[in-house]
């Protein structure tokens, strides 16, 4: 139900009931690119980047494609510096403006979820939808990525479903648990670590649910 709920925010799902509302607009029917434009931006569970461009052209095509450039003039636009310079400070601020000339998918798993989330802050997003940003990453990509978001905490709202409850814990002033589709408990941190229900579903002490 996690990754439903995401796709329903996103506009990729339009919901059976109810509806969602952002920035005080009612936006259930709203599709993907009205959202964007709204100030919503999402990454995917599974990397959606173009690999066998590089990395700061990835950014760069994310900035185009946000501002409503045409793509047929995207061998040009490789030397437009109002995509250029923008688009090195996103890879900058993500730890990968060393690997700029890089084709993605001469990447490492963890720069490939590092560069999708360069190209979703690209956009200039005030909301920040991550699917599972942790997923497949190793010990140390991990740790990468755990830092990077801790850093955009304070510049842009964040909202993520993510199973590594480490990160969770510690990334999270809100905590929504999701069992089955249900939501069973929201709340801070320190009181869904505490709370009967999440133990037995999540945190191990009853497995009542996969994870």
């Amino acid at each position: 139900g996690k990754t439903t709920a995401i796709r329903q925010f996103s506009g990729e799902y339009l919901p059976d009931g109810g509806t969602i509302h952002f920035k005080g607009q009612n936006i259930t029917h709203l599709p993907m690119h009205k959202r964007a434009h709204l100030g919503m931006a999402r990454s995917f569970q599974v990397s959606s980047i173009f690999l066998t461009f590089t990395a700061e052209d990835n950014v760069a095509m994310a900035i185009q494609a946000h501002d409503g450039h045409s793509f047929r003039f995207w061998k040009p636009a490789r030397t437009d510096q109002s995509l250029r310079n923008p688009a090195r400070k996103v890879l900058e601020k993500v730890g990968l403006l060393h690997r700029a000339d890089i084709a993605a998918e001469n990447l490492s798993h963890g720069e490939q979820r590092q560069l999708e989330l360069a190209m979703a802050l690209a956009t200039k997003p005030s909301l920040l939808v991550l699917d599972e940003p942790m997923a497949g990453m190793g010990l140390e990509d991990s740790r990468q990525m755990l830092t990077l978001l801790k850093s955009l905490k304070g510049q842009v709202t964040i909202l993520m479903v993510e199973h590594d409850m480490d990160a969770v814990f510690k990334l999270a002033d809100r905590i929504t648990v999701l069992v089955y589709g249900q939501a069973i408990a929201t709340d801070t941190p320190e009181i869904i670590q505490n709370d009967p229900d999440v133990k037995a579903a999540y945190l191990g002490e009853e497995k009542t649910c996969s994870m």
